[in-house]
């Protein structure tokens, strides 16, 4: 790995404009976290996982929400490892999309 970007993560907090936040202070959302698939399932997803985590209690946040799709079942698997709960479904979030669902995964910080 050493100085190659191997993965990433984007966070939202206080970001305006950003409805998954509801208007709230104390919430973080994991707006999206991938890994290069050559470096999958090395624990690197975890780590920054936790690190989101980590950033979001800094600034005194008590919880995370992630939002996945019901196509994506390894993403949805990965969450729940990482202490996840479902928290809401919405069959209508993707107009477009009409076959995918709009999961939304939370964590108690």
């Amino acid at each position: 790995m050493g100085d190659q970007r191997v993965g990433g993560c984007v966070l939202a907090h206080k970001t305006a404009g950003v409805n998954k936040l509801e208007g709230r202070d104390n919430l973080t959302a994991l707006w999206d976290l991938r890994i290069h698939p050559d470096y999958r399932r090395q624990g690197i997803g975890q780590k920054l996982f936790a690190a989101a985590a980590q950033w979001a209690r800094h600034r005194n946040c008590t919880e995370l929400k992630i939002e996945t799709q019901n196509i994506n079942v390894p993403a949805c698997r990965f969450y729940q490892t990482q202490g996840a709960y479902l928290c809401s479904i919405d069959r209508a979030s993707y107009n477009d999309l009409p076959d995918e669902v709009e999961l939304i995964w939370c964590v108690t910080l």
